[in-house]
């Protein structure tokens, strides 16, 4: 199994990433521990999370995903194997978007109690208030880091500047680092990475994690029509890409999977790991015939000609 070092640390994963929002939502408990009892076995270690996961689910507050892989963990007895990612500072439906030093200190012990372990591997800013110091909010890492809480921190929904100032003021104070990077990128969201981010990522060695790799399920190739929309709970998020551009992207992705004989969810996360500083998209997967097509994507190795077809449908 290839794995990828994150940034300038010692923690080495798998190059699929497993989304845990579906834990609490699509998911039950039981479901959610067969769907990561299939992940470990397939030979990866990488599972993301957030403390804010599921609290659009009808009820709920958030912190339904971290209970399940808390309890999945502690029921396995294999917390030791695996890299485990959450975040802090989103919207909960409890809370509004919080970066302050008081917040994290507060939600970094909640999240360890529900995830059931001593210390996080990696920890993402989930999204910035834009008005708490950058310096507040790394000096609340530096903190926790040191209590042993925490061991990397990272970003995700930080604006470039906030990005940059973040990583030039922590190189200068010796507070923690940004080592990764979660955006919003995929075959049919290119431009706003591509322009805005990617050269940050590559100019500042951070690991990049893409989130909504499939494009909520549209890359597979599921949704090509507006009744196909309701064949899930998730369908309705794939409507704007039912256009010109979007369907093109299907119909490119048709032909290299047909020629390499490979589900269009497999090419479409092999075209993500070929681009530069990526490291594992993060994905979900509510079955275990869902996930083979995951792992299939790492074995995939796509020809300049698939990846010149796949650039010039998606630009």
């Amino acid at each position: 199994m290839k794995k990828v070092k994150i940034g300038q640390t010692d923690l080495e994963v798998g190059r699929i990433n497993f989304g845990g929002n579906v834990f609490g939502w699509t998911l039950n408990q039981e479901q959610s521990f067969e769907i990561l009892d299939a992940f470990v076995a397939g030979g990866f270690n990488f599972i993301d999370t957030a403390d804010m996961y599921s609290y659009w689910v009808e009820g709920k507050g958030g912190g339904q995903s971290e209970t399940i892989i808390g309890n999945w963990m502690k029921s396995r007895g294999n917390r030791d194997k695996i890299v485990l990612a959450t975040k802090v500072g989103g919207e909960t439906g409890l809370h509004p978007i919080d970066t302050s030093k008081a917040h994290i200190l507060k939600t970094v012990d909640e999240s360890l109690k529900r995830l059931q372990t001593d210390h996080i591997d990696l920890y993402y800013t989930h999204f910035d208030d834009e008005k708490t110091p950058v310096e507040e909010t790394l000096s609340a890492y530096d903190e926790i880091i040191k209590a042993g809480k925490v061991r990397y921190v990272a970003a995700s929904n930080l604006s470039p500047a906030r990005l940059t100032a973040s990583i030039e003021l922590a190189e200068k104070e010796g507070l923690p680092r940004y080592q990764a990077l979660q955006p919003h990128y995929n075959l049919v969201e290119r431009a706003k990475y591509e322009l805005e981010y990617a050269p940050l990522a590559a100019k500042y060695n951070l690991t990049v994690f893409p989130y909504w790799s499939l494009a909520s399920g549209f890359l597979s190739g599921k949704y090509r029509s507006i009744e196909d929309l309701g064949k899930s709970k998730r369908g309705g998020a794939s409507k704007k890409y039912l256009n010109e551009k979007g369907l093109g992207v299907l119909n490119a992705l048709d032909a290299v999977a047909a020629k390499h004989e490979a589900a269009l969810t497999s090419v479409a996360l092999a075209w993500l790991l070929a681009q530069p500083n990526i490291g594992a998209p993060i994905v979900s997967a509510t079955s275990t015939e869902q996930l083979q097509a995951l792992f299939a994507a790492t074995e995939l190795v796509l020809d300049d000609q698939d990846l010149a077809q796949l650039n010039e449908a998606s630009k």
